[in-house]
């Protein structure tokens, strides 16, 4: 009986079921009777990424849930429950993807450029290499320029749109670009976005407004409509979605934004400044989430660009040590489970995230002689 031949190899092994955090009872694994078939090794590394996509899927993460369910399919091309759930989810995909390139499309019909870069980006987020997004982003939209302008007291869309544009009806274009609800109320000192419409005159940074109506003795008033506001430098389109992105927790569609700027403009440190903030907003909620495995890969590239920045070595150490934990814990009960090919993957996981992890190391290479064992038994039979 397989039993018996692993009971055989007992008596060599000693393998490390110590954890890093905690201790079990026993140095020696509970092998489990025989009662029932253990699942299959394959089945065994299919599972956990099944789980996640799942999971990501219900989040509405699309484009990392496919990922997950690639994964699944490459360990088991057989696995019919992978293989529906990659084509249904590809069908969602698809189907996000063509709704927002009719959307962008539309929005540069009414020449609402931040409205299509919107739209493009948020495709290229679900598929990096589509390449009618990325055409129409480097070849329909256009650099634009955008203007803050502070709400005064008694201001409307239409009365800012006839101010910047000398046409009351371009009230919609400020509506779409700022995102705002049905019938927006105005309040004074809110600060909105004015995109320029190619095409249309647009009263720039060096270009004075239009005199507001205002009564001809309150001259102290007239001084007050052109607030320091009004002249605040030009803001690059692509920042200033990647900032709206991260105020949304779109983190992906964020750092695409700050790429593609960095891209063009690699030496610029406000962009080089953003991305460090969108790494570390993305690591520090994903660990709040204890989503470790994300906050550990988003916390490693910040990392790369920037070892100490605020408290992220201290997240990142601490978010790889779960990982660690995780990892190893599986991997000691897979083994108890004797689905030992299981639990060498898990170990190797472990080394990657600590490549000294000494008991790691021991048990993998214990495993794979006890795996020998059992193959060289069932040969000689």
């Amino acid at each position: 009986m397989r039993q018996s031949h692993i009971l055989a190899l007992l008596p060599g092994l000693c393998i490390a079921l110590t954890m890093e955090a905690c201790t079990t009872t026993s140095s020696k694994p509970e092998v489990p009777t025989m009662g029932t078939q253990p699942t299959s090794p394959v089945e065994a590394l299919v599972a956990p990424h099944r789980q996640k996509a799942a999971t990501l899927e219900s989040q509405g993460d699309l484009r990392e849930a496919l990922n997950e369910w690639k994964v699944a399919l490459t360990i088991n091309p057989r696995d019919s429950i992978s293989r529906e759930a990659k084509e249904k989810i590809e069908e969602r995909i698809n189907q996000a993807i063509a709704a927002a390139l009719s959307r962008g499309r539309e929005a540069l019909k009414r020449r609402v450029q931040v409205e299509a870069r919107r739209y493009f980006l948020t495709v290229l987020a679900l598929d990096p290499a589509n390449r009618i997004a990325f055409e129409l982003l480097q070849n329909e939209t256009k650099e634009i320029q955008l203007l803050n302008h502070t709400v005064r007291k008694g201001e409307t869309l239409a009365s800012i749109a006839e101010l910047y544009y000398r046409d009351r009806s371009r009230s919609e274009v400020i509506w779409e670009t700022n995102q705002l609800p049905a019938n927006p109320k105005l309040e004074p000192g809110m600060v909105l976005k004015i995109p320029e419409i190619p095409g249309v005159p647009f009263a720039g940074p060096n270009a004075p407004p239009p005199q507001p109506r205002a009564r001809p003795e309150a001259q102290p008033e007239a001084t007050k409509t052109e607030p320091p506001e009004e002249q605040e430098p030009e803001v690059n389109p692509m920042l200033a979605e990647a900032r709206e992105a991260l105020d949304r927790k779109e983190f992906t569609v964020a750092l695409a934004n700050v790429d593609r700027f960095l891209a063009q403009n690699p030496r610029n440190t406000e962009g080089a400044e953003l991305k460090r903030t969108v790494l570390y907003q993305q690591g520090k909620v994903f660990f709040d989430q204890k989503k470790y495995a994300e906050s550990y890969t988003a916390l490693n590239q910040l990392a790369k660009l920037s070892p100490n920045y605020q408290d992220s070595p201290a997240m990142l150490g601490r978010a790889r040590n779960f990982l660690v934990q995780e990892h190893y814990g599986q991997g000691i009960r897979l083994y108890r489970e004797e689905k030992l090919q299981a639990a060498i993957g898990e170990w190797r996981m472990v080394l990657q995230y600590d490549p000294n992890h000494e008991a790691a190391k021991k048990n993998i290479d214990q495993a794979e002689r006890m795996l020998k064992g059992l193959q060289d038994r069932q040969q000689k039979k």
